[in-house]
């Protein structure tokens, strides 16, 4: 008999990537599990194919039940930070293939796209599901399929851009921003910042977090000045952990997950910044964290503080 918890990472994925929310993608695989349990095995002819199409149906029915709730989200809406692990490639472009669509930026980028677009063009673009495939998990024709396919490339094509800078230095970029925030260095933030930088925070109005973007190099400096790196309680702990593909700057108190923040890197500059301060959207995060078998504040994660 198949062993179908081969198939969890994928599930995730899918259901993560589609919903935004990593507590959500864990319920929505566990009830794929029971419902296939349910069923007589002899009548399916490939699990994957009955598993992927229940977690991509899952998905989309919490997407549409979800509309009003992202209607009235209070400020800025971010998914969930998802504590990750990409695997070892061979391939460059495989690498910065699954990078950038597990990046902060490109999950607030799918956003823009009807819940069947966000399905068809992840299913097709990401996990490599064909066309006639993506029709009969959705139930469309392939002809309707290849439209909801191109229009939502479309859509992403003006704000998508590819990963290219490498890990290390994405670290080290990351560093020299901490570094430059508790230095007090404007001159040196600055530069680390692209001319037209935004900056995102969640706060879900649970926490104090401003309602809107800010953008341009000095209005993100002096933020980040003053604001949420300067003012860390001396018992803080920052340090650095792959977060949705990429490094980012943790802030942990009294056993606690505080916030993170991701840096959106392109062409060796800082072109987005978002932070999660919401604890409701941090709660999976921090469980990941804990439930580790190696301590997670290690020395070479730290980040020296002043």
């Amino acid at each position: 008999m198949e062993n179908i918890q081969t198939y969890q990472p994928l599930l995730f994925s899918i259901a993560y990537r589609l919903t935004g929310y990593a507590s959500q993608a864990e319920d929505i695989v566990q009830e794929a599990y029971l419902r296939y349990q349910q069923v007589d095995q002899a009548t399916i002819h490939s699990p994957k194919s009955y598993l992927t199409t229940i977690v991509t149906n899952l998905s989309l029915n919490y997407l549409k039940s979800a509309q009003r709730e992202r209607e009235e989200y209070i400020g800025v809406w971010l998914p969930e930070p998802l504590l990750t692990a990409l695997p070892k490639s061979d391939s460059p472009e495989e690498k910065y293939e699954q990078q950038e669509s597990l990046s902060i930026a490109f999950l607030v980028l799918l956003e823009r796209l009807s819940p069947p677009e966000r399905a068809v063009f992840l299913l097709h673009e990401v996990f490599d599901y064909s066309l006639v495939e993506i029709a009969e998990i959705i139930e469309k024709t392939p002809e309707h399929c290849r439209q909801l396919f191109h229009r939502a490339k479309n859509h992403l094509a003006e704000k998508r851009h590819r990963i290219s800078v490498s890990s290390t230095h994405q670290r080290q970029l990351t560093e020299s921003f901490v570094a430059a925030c508790q230095s007090g260095n404007l001159a040196a933030l600055t530069k680390l910042l692209a001319s037209d930088v935004t900056a995102w925070a969640d706060g879900g109005g649970k926490v104090r977090a401003r309602l809107a973007p800010i953008s341009g190099q000095e209005q993100v400096a002096k933020r980040f000045m003053v604001g949420l790196m300067h003012r860390v309680p001396a018992d803080t702990v920052l340090f650095i952990e792959e977060i949705n593909g990429a490094p980012a700057i943790l802030c942990w108190s009294d056993s606690h997950l505080n916030w993170v923040l991701t840096l959106d890197i392109r062409d060796h500059v800082i072109v987005g910044l978002y932070t999660l301060v919401n604890p409701d959207k941090l709660a999976f995060l921090q469980r990941q964290l804990e439930s580790r078998p190696e301590p997670f504040l290690s020395s070479s994660q730290i980040l020296r503080l002043r």
